[in-house]
């Protein structure tokens, strides 16, 4: 067990560091090439709009559950009751 989670461990860092030398190796450049405001700002908005979109998506989704978990409560309690 303390194997699998030294391997773990080692394995994340590795990955860690494989995926931020690209930023690491020019200053200024990452994956994305030379970054300016406009970028920045475009990529922040996107993120935004992102998590705003999974909200409102993930409300719906609730809200509709929650409405046929009441439906399906009313009736078992009508078929309980007769009427």
């Amino acid at each position: 067990m303390r194997l699998r989670t030294l391997l773990t461990a080692a394995a994340t860092l590795a990955l860690t560091l494989a995926i931020a030398s690209p930023a690491m190796a020019h200053a200024g450049e990452g994956w994305a090439g030379e970054l300016n405001d406009k970028v920045i700002t475009f990529f922040s908005l996107g993120v935004m709009v992102f998590f705003v979109l999974v909200i409102v998506v993930g409300s719906t989704i609730q809200g509709r559950l929650e409405k046929r978990k009441e439906e399906k409560k009313a009736a078992q309690a009508l078929a309980r009751t007769g009427w």
